[in-house]
């Protein structure tokens, strides 16, 4: 979908679904479409068929969905995920909604194999178990921060070894606000045990919001803008302290532009 591209902006005047409109705009068009992706993920999960090819295509779906609704996508950095050149890397994020990794097939699959550090307890959902199991996706428990990170150092530096790319969510729970307090070194550890680099990675995906009743069934905001921005590869030195540092500093500064030039429209 972005194949050569360096960056990527949602063009202007892309028509807004008719039948959305129709639903006065409601969050659950968003919600009836995205669900219905997931599901077809899911059942081709479990059939052996969620390939590479079909990860992107489903993936491509949602991003497509957001554009239906009047929301805008904007991405950043897309050479830096092309200049790995397919070799693995630790992808470090801040974590906001179940938004990215909707779509973080889209953006990073056609560049190289993807897994993630996932809640154990997401490998019971059903239909999301099939799609994670076929990702091979590393389960933690996120109650006990010491065992997690025996977890992910002995499992994802097999995944990095064998040259899948891990993506990382060091904060403790989905957030939108960063809080390099709540930015745990997670990342760091598996790259540096690995013996690759980390890309870093800031995302903005509050189009949708956390539900009071149901967290996962949120209201939609189209008009907050989905943004990825990827920075350059960052080889771990030492303890790694000043790599953390720089992933948190890559990821503040994106968002500090972004309010920044949110506030000037």
């Amino acid at each position: 979908m972005f194949s050569g591209l360096d960056s990527y902006d949602t063009p202007d005047g892309l028509p807004v679904s008719t039948l959305y409109k129709l639903m006065f705009r409601s969050r659950w068009y968003f919600y009836l479409y995205n669900f219905g992706i997931f599901i077809r993920s899911g059942l081709a999960g479990r059939r052996g068929e969620l390939d590479g090819d079909a990860q992107i295509r489903f993936s491509s779906e949602n991003i497509t969905l957001i554009e239906r609704i009047g929301g805008k996508v904007h991405l950043r950095g897309l050479e830096h995920l092309r200049n790995c050149n397919g070799k693995p890397v630790v992808i470090v994020a801040n974590h906001m909604s179940l938004l990215e990794t909707a779509v973080m097939h889209a953006i990073v699959r056609e560049h190289m194999d993807i897994s993630f550090v996932v809640k154990a307890a997401l490998m019971k959902v059903p239909f999301f178990r099939h799609i994670l199991k076929a990702m091979n996706a590393i389960p933690v428990s996120r109650t006990n921060a010491r065992e997690d990170l025996k977890i992910v150092l002995s499992e994802g530096k097999k995944m990095l070894q064998s040259g899948c790319s891990m993506i990382v969510f060091p904060q403790s729970t989905r957030s939108a606000e960063f809080d390099p307090a709540q930015f745990n070194s997670i990342g760091i550890k598996l790259a540096k045990s690995a013996g690759v680099p980390v890309l870093p990675l800031a995302l903005k995906t509050d189009l949708i919001g956390n539900g009071r009743l149901c967290r996962d069934l949120g209201p939609v905001y189209p008009e907050k803008e989905v943004r990825f921005e990827f920075g350059a590869p960052i080889e771990i030195e030492g303890n790694g302290q000043a790599q953390q540092q720089a992933v948190i500093d890559f990821i503040s500064g994106c968002f500090k532009r972004w309010e920044q030039e949110g506030a000037e429209k």
